[in-house]
């Protein structure tokens, strides 16, 4: 084991290991733009729809049966699939992560729209806000966390999973992984799983600190009772 671990960390801290097209550095770099690409493509998607869902309150059903879909998706089945009917093109790894991103996203833009205090929604309409004002100057500002930690979990979930980019002959952090379970070459396998966490855990850091930077609203406080102060009157002066 100790051995192991020495081999691994000679593979990662070795120079001709980070240099040249096939290097950690261009695989890094071609993990994160299948990531980043498919994240922004799952939240064109999803945001606009789980704002619809949770302004409107219509189709609830959809959106809590999504999160249970979305783990329950066959990612690399969805690939195999895809790449049979559209043939060798890097399409089928973006469907399958996009595919993977969406139900994340809408399910956590519909749980902060859900949450908005409904008083608050009324009090905005009574002094004279419309639909679509209540939706982006009340709505969405107070739902903004929860849909900040959707887009979140997604980006780890397909930062994680775009190794399967190698699955179909593609780059990727995948390729070191798939190109070592073929050589049987256990320490670039472990090289590969290394570096896919690293990176996984510094988007969720990163995306942690975004979150973390979105102005929460200030929380509304009790209302108190205020009971009526009896008046004191002056004592009239006995004869």
């Amino acid at each position: 084991m100790l051995e192991l671990l020495k081999n691994l960390a000679a593979w990662l801290t070795s120079p001709a290991q980070w240099s040249g097209p096939e290097g950690i550095a261009t695989r890094v770099l071609e993990h994160l733009e299948y990531s980043l690409l498919a994240t922004l493509a799952a939240a064109v998607i999803a945001l606009p729809v789980g704002l619809l869902i949770g302004h409107t309150g219509r189709g609830a059903f959809l959106a809590v049966n999504l999160s249970s879909f979305g783990r329950a998706l066959p990612t690399v089945g969805l690939v195999t699939l895809v790449f049979l009917a559209g043939g060798l093109s890097v399409w089928p790894v973006y469907v399958s992560l996009v595919a993977l991103a969406v139900p994340v996203i809408i399910t956590n833009t519909y749980a902060g729209m859900a949450a908005v205090d409904p008083e608050v929604k009324d009090a905005a309409k009574g002094v004279g806000l419309r639909g679509r004002q209540v939706l982006w100057q009340v709505e969405l500002p107070l739902a903004l966390p929860l849909i900040m930690t959707g887009v979140r979990l997604a980006t780890v979930q397909v930062v994680a999973t775009a190794t399967i980019a190698a699955y179909v002959s593609f780059g990727g952090l995948g390729r070191y992984v798939f190109d070592g379970l073929a050589q049987r070459d256990l320490v670039q396998v472990l090289g590969g799983a290394v570096l896919v966490a690293v990176l996984a855990v510094a988007a969720d850091l990163a995306l942690g600190g975004l979150t973390a930077a979105v102005p929460r609203p200030p929380r509304r406080r009790p209302l108190s009772i205020r009971r009526p102060v009896p008046s004191v009157r002056p004592e009239e002066s006995r004869p």
